[in-house]
């Protein structure tokens, strides 16, 4: 650990020096962050206030909005601040939590999608079985591995990356701590850590991918012998928003995670985590959720006491 003696602080670059820029990148990024808060605790308290979403889907989606809320939260408070006051310096500790939560909460988000995949299939090809399969204990335990999985994932990558000594300089080229940028400042061999990244990144997204593709194979090859049209055709929207989210999401992390640091280019790496940081997490609560006629009813229904309520105070 002789890089606590080297290193106690580091500078992020940010996503531009143009002081120009700044305020409306702020503004954008304000938006986009009050976006995924409403979006995302909204659907947490819908989901626990009303009963009708009392079912595994519902669960496995509150859990999904939490880690959403969560990885976004640690990334996007430090770039807004960054950007409003101009300090983008961040201590190592800091850097530490940072990268080990946004990985935990990173890959806990993959294994949630795959787990919403089973659940789906199980409600699509297996029906009638649906109640015995997923059952409240199989739930939570679907539920729970997910957050296991995740931060021992996490655990693993954040002894790898800050077993590193950095004495090449503290200046962090992206706009939160991550491991290409990090890897970049070492002056340690990184070829061990390298390998673990791939390793590790490429068996959790592989597990997950295979998963979410065993289950939506079944379940396009049942839609396909359903005899309603209507049926149909509300099954593959519902599947198309799905795959349209997992596809954004796994693309850019194969593609920040499952390619040499010598074929990083950092300006495209920035973009890229744009969308897995800031923007997947405020589209989630509309594509797997809004677009739902159950949550658009306890939505409804929401809006309906509120207006009683101020009504009945007035």
């Amino acid at each position: 650990m002789e890089n606590h003696t080297e290193v106690t602080k580091f500078t992020l670059v940010g996503l531009t020096d143009d002081p120009e820029l700044q305020i409306p990148l702020f503004t954008i990024f304000l938006l986009i962050y009050l976006g995924t808060l409403v979006g995302n605790l909204g659907m947490l308290a819908l989901i626990l206030l009303d009963s009708r979403l009392h079912i595994p889907m519902y669960f496995l989606l509150s859990n999904l909005s939490l880690v959403d809320f969560g990885y976004s939260s640690a990334v996007t408070t430090k770039v807004m601040a960054g950007l409003l006051t101009g300090d983008k310096t961040m201590s190592y500790n800091a850097c530490v939590t940072q990268f080990f939560f946004f990985v935990g909460l990173i890959t806990t988000e993959s294994f949630l999608l795959a787990s919403m995949a089973y659940d789906r299939w199980a409600a699509v090809c297996r029906p009638l079985h649906y109640p015995s399969t997923m059952t409240t204990t199989a739930c939570a335990g679907l539920t729970l591995g997910s957050y296991i999985c995740g931060f021992v994932n996490a655990s693993i990558h954040t002894g790898n990356i800050f077993r590193l000594s950095f004495c090449r300089s503290n200046v962090v080229d992206h706009f939160f701590c991550d491991a290409p940028p990090l890897l970049a400042l070492s002056c340690s061999d990184s070829y061990v850590s390298e390998m673990v990244i791939f390793f590790v990144v490429g068996f959790n997204a592989l597990f997950s991918v295979v998963v979410i593709l065993i289950s939506y194979l079944f379940i396009f090859l049942t839609i396909l012998r359903m005899c309603s049209s209507e049926g149909r055709h509300k099954a593959f929207s519902t599947c198309a928003s799905h795959f349209t989210a997992v596809s954004i999401f796994y693309g850019t992390v194969i593609f920040m995670y499952l390619q040499p640091s010598s074929s990083h280019s950092m300006g495209s790496d920035k973009v890229a985590s744009v969308f897995y940081t800031m923007i997947i997490p405020m589209l989630n609560p509309l594509v797997y959720s809004l677009r739902n006629k159950e949550v658009k009813s306890a939505f409804k229904k929401a809006v309906g006491k509120a207006k009683s309520s101020m009504g009945f105070l007035i």
